[in-house]
C-alpha cells in the first residue's frame, strides 16, 4: 500500500537534511509506529504522506499512485483517502461533537442520511454517542480525542495517520486512545502513529520503524534495518 522508495529530503532554508535515503514497504492493514526524538524525520515522513511535501530524491507510492505526480486537482481527493489524528485535536470550538465529525462530510456534498449514517457510527465506534450535542469546552482532553479520532474515520479511509496523538491527553487515556486506534486497525484501515512515547510502544506489540538522523535505524520487521544502516554510515 505504502512504498518509500530512497526518498531524501532537504529544507532549503535551513539546510536541515530530514531524510537521507529511506525505503520501506508498509502492507495493506498493518498498523505501524514511527518512533525517534524530535528531528530524526518523523513529521517529513508524514507531509510527504499528505502531499504537504514532496521529496527531492526518491519516490513515494501510495495506492500504486505516485504522490509527486498528483497534479494539484488530484490531491483534495487523494488525501480523502487519508484520515489524521492531530496532536493538537484541530476540533472546531462553536461546532457540537456531531458537527465537527460531520463537517468533512458535507465538505464535499455528502447526502444527509449517509451523513447521518456515519457520523452515527463513528461516534458509537469512540464511545461518544451520548456526548453528540456537546462542544469541545465542555469535554475532556480524552473526549476531545476521541472526537478526532471519529472525524479520521468518517470517511471511511483506507489509512489512518495519528501524529503524537496521546501528546496531550493524561497518561491514563494514553493506553486507552491506543486501543482505540488498535480497534480500527482490526477493522481493515493501515495505521500509522507518529510517537516518541516509548512505554506505550512496548506494550502494543506491534511493527516499530525508529528514525535517527533521517535515516532508519531499526525496524521489527526487518531484523536486518540495523546491520544495513551501520554499513550505509560505516
Amino acid at each position: 500500500m505504502i512504498q518509500f522508495i530512497n526518498v531524501s529530503k532537504r529544507y532549503d532554508k535551513s539546510g536541515t537534511v530530514a531524510l537521507r535515503k529511506v525505503s520501506l514497504r508498509i502492507e495493506d492493514g498493518e498498523f505501524v509506529f514511527i518512533t525517534g526524538n524530535s528531528g530524526a524525520g518523523k513529521s517529513t515522513m508524514v507531509h510527504l504522506l499528505t502531499c504537504e511535501d514532496v521529496p527531492q530524491k526518491g519516490d513515494v507510492i501510495v495506492d500504486g499512485m505516485n504522490t509527486k505526480k498528483l497534479s494539484r486537482r488530484q490531491i483534495p481527493k487523494y488525501r480523502r483517502r487519508i484520515g489524521i489524528v492531530f496532536q493538537d485535536f484541530r476540533l472546531i470550538p462553536n461546532l457540537t461533537v456531531y458537527d465537527n465529525i460531520a463537517f468533512s462530510l458535507r465538505v464535499v456534498g455528502r447526502r444527509r442520511k449517509e451523513i447521518v449514517r456515519r457520523v452515527e457510527r463513528a461516534m458509537e465506534l469512540v464511545g461518544l454517542s451520548h456526548k453528540a450535542k456537546m462542544y469541545p469546552d465542555q469535554l475532556s482532553g480524552g473526549e476531545q480525542q476521541r472526537v478526532a479520532v471519529a472525524r479520521a474515520i468518517v470517511n471511511n479511509p483506507s489509512m489512518i495517520i495519528a501524529d503524537e496523538p496521546t501528546g496531550n491527553v493524561d497518561p491514563s487515556l494514553s493506553v486507552e486512545i491506543m486501543n482505540m486506534l488498535l480497534r480500527i486497525n482490526q477493522m481493515g484501515i493501515t495505521v500509522i502513529v507518529v510517537t516518541h512515547e516509548q512505554h506505550l510502544v512496548d506494550r502494543m506489540n506491534q511493527r516499530v520503524i525508529r528514525l535517527e538522523e533521517g535515516r532508519i535505524v531499526s525496524d521489527t520487521a526487518d531484523p536486518e534495518s540495523e546491520t544495513e544502516v551501520a554499513s550505509d554510515e560505516s
